[in-house]
């Protein structure tokens, strides 16, 4: 279940809603929220702290489920689908990179890579080792290929997170947080990376706190009190060029 229907925009939310109970107190984190996304699109979603980004991220992922409205993620329901539907679905499109890396850390880097894939059912027991290591390449890692996640930096450990959710090629990744537990050079060249990305056709939301690198991203949703209180559309310059697949490998060797 590569895609549901591929015509119109990859994500497509409408009217969505997301009430949690709290002790005896009902608290409606997501309020009417309406967001479209095209497709090859780089989105920063900022906001303060418990004001419903993450909850967004967990609708749009299927994490988690709206109590009224609807979601669509490249043509798919995604609020319509059951557990099972949803786990094939998210496999195949989307990828998720997480603050903290959640790396299984009983297996190499490379095996970490190959297990979606495995889940998946995609490639030969060959090709999904051809893959892991060519992923590896695209994110300066070949030489680790073999390194437990302990045995490399952060900003390693979060390269091979997003080599990881590229293994089964989804058209959308979803950062939440990605560069905020690493330092400011560190996490720069990983943005550098999600840029590279985009340039290559992908669609990219991220959740983030840091200002500077929202304000390099060519689109900026803020959330605030469960609703989206801006939505701003710019043209850097960093992206009116498309630099060679291999530049990224090469820079951070």
């Amino acid at each position: 279940m590569k895609s549901c229907n591929q015509a119109g925009n990859i994500i497509e939310i409408k009217d969505i809603d997301k009430d949690y109970q709290v002790g005896g107190n009902q608290v409606q984190v997501l309020k009417g929220l309406n967001l479209s996304v095209e497709a090859g699109e780089f989105v920063a979603i900022t906001g303060p702290s418990g004001n419903g980004k993450s909850t967004l991220l967990n609708m749009i992922t299927g994490i988690d489920r709206p109590t009224r409205g609807s979601v669509f993620v490249n043509g798919c329901p995604v609020h319509e689908m059951n557990e099972n539907q949803l786990a094939t679905w998210r496999g195949e499109n989307v990828g998720i990179i997480f603050q903290f890396f959640q790396l299984l850390p009983s297996l190499s880097l490379m095996q970490n890579i190959i297990m979606p894939m495995e889940f998946a059912g995609k490639y030969s027991r060959k090709e999904r080792r051809q893959r892991a290591m060519h992923l590896l390449e695209t994110v300066g890692l070949a030489d680790q290929a073999h390194k437990l996640p302990g045995m490399v930096s952060g900003g390693q450990q979060q390269r091979a997170a997003i080599a990881r959710a590229l293994a089964n090629d989804p058209p959308l990744l979803i950062g939440d947080e990605p560069t905020g537990n690493l330092d400011s050079q560190t996490a720069d060249t990983i943005f550098e990376l999600f840029q590279s990305l985009v340039i290559q056709g992908k669609t990219m939301l991220m959740v983030t706190h840091d200002v500077e690198i929202a304000q390099r991203m060519p689109r900026i949703v803020e959330i605030r009190n469960g609703i989206i209180s801006c939505d701003s559309i710019a043209a850097p310059e960093i992206f009116t060029s498309s630099p060679a697949e291999v530049t990224y490998a090469e820079r951070v060797r």
